[in-house]
């Protein structure tokens, strides 16, 4: 799915994480969401290659990449570390500033480490996500009835486990199919491997505690940071058929969060890189280019 490419493993202080790299020119790191691997940029990361080095990887937690158990305070969870992560992974690679882009949790790593290492980011794309700190903060009936998940995987150890390890495939296809607009848009391949990582019940602890952290330390981060803005260029784009394009301006919200707004909405479901992998190819490589 990513000719070209080349895997390797880099081990930073305390995981090893999961890469690929393939192209050449600027540095572009692509993260994904949950519950996904960095399979999700396989329709756009062979063409973004032919401008860029283009490096996907796995979240700590997810994929390939080590998957170290929780804590009391979820910490190694955290946006934060888990955003440390991909720095010392561009580090290691031989790169001191990137292009960054994020979907899902891979936004939400993304956005963390723009307000802790300002310096290392060049240009930011954020794919269908809204602050942390905001959506929590906005909780009614439509929020949680969309997002049920939220609230789900965040219960204590192990009950979301042990439920969801009763049928993972099941619940992986669940959340895929309500989540887009059409099931078919993912490739026999792609839905293998998020199958045959999700089966492994240590992915579905460490995912748990991805959103255990959220509610937790994350907000606690965010909170402590309500004054910081992201500086450097920000591209926004969003699903118009998801809860966030439908119920909340989103344009209008990232410039509370940031002195640099552009983005607009695309007619898919919540997987933009594999729903609507042309406009979202197109709409990165026009913004990371000029």
């Amino acid at each position: 799915m990513f000719p070209d490419f080349k895997q390797q493993i880099i081990t930073t202080k305390s995981v090893k994480i999961n890469c690929k790299t393939g192209g050449s020119g600027p540095p572009l790191l692509l993260l994904h969401g949950y519950p996904q691997t960095h399979v999700i940029w396989h329709k756009i990361a062979p063409h973004l290659a032919q401008d860029f080095t283009v490096i996907v990887t796995d979240l700590r937690g997810y994929g390939d990449s080590s998957k170290p158990p929780g804590k009391l305070d979820h910490v190694n969870y955290s946006k934060r570390v888990m955003a440390m992560d991909q720095v010392e992974v561009m580090s290691q690679l031989g790169y001191d500033q990137f292009y960054l882009v994020g979907h899902d949790r891979g936004a939400r790593v993304a956005h963390r480490l723009v307000l802790d290492r300002p310096t290392k980011v060049q240009k930011i794309a954020l794919l269908d996500i809204l602050p942390t700190s905001t959506m929590y903060a906005q909780v009614d009936r439509y929020f949680w009835e969309a997002y049920y998940h939220w609230f789900f995987l965040i219960q204590p150890s192990p009950l979301p486990e042990k439920l969801i390890d009763n049928n993972a495939e099941y619940f992986l296809r669940n959340y895929l199919t309500k989540w887009s607009e059409d099931i078919s848009v993912f490739t026999p391949e792609a839905i293998g491997e998020y199958i045959r990582h999700f089966r492994d019940p240590a992915t579905i602890h460490s995912t748990c505690e991805d959103y255990r952290a959220a509610a937790t330390i994350d907000l606690e981060d965010d909170q402590r940071d309500l004054a910081k803005k992201i500086h450097c260029p920000l591209l926004v784009l969003w699903s118009k058929k998801s809860l966030i394009g439908e119920k909340y301006n989103i344009l209008s919200t990232w410039w509370g969060k940031a002195s640099n707004v552009r983005g607009w909405g695309l007619n898919c479901g919540h997987f933009l890189p594999e729903e609507a992998p042309e406009e979202t190819y197109h709409a990165l490589r026009e913004f990371f280019l000029n």
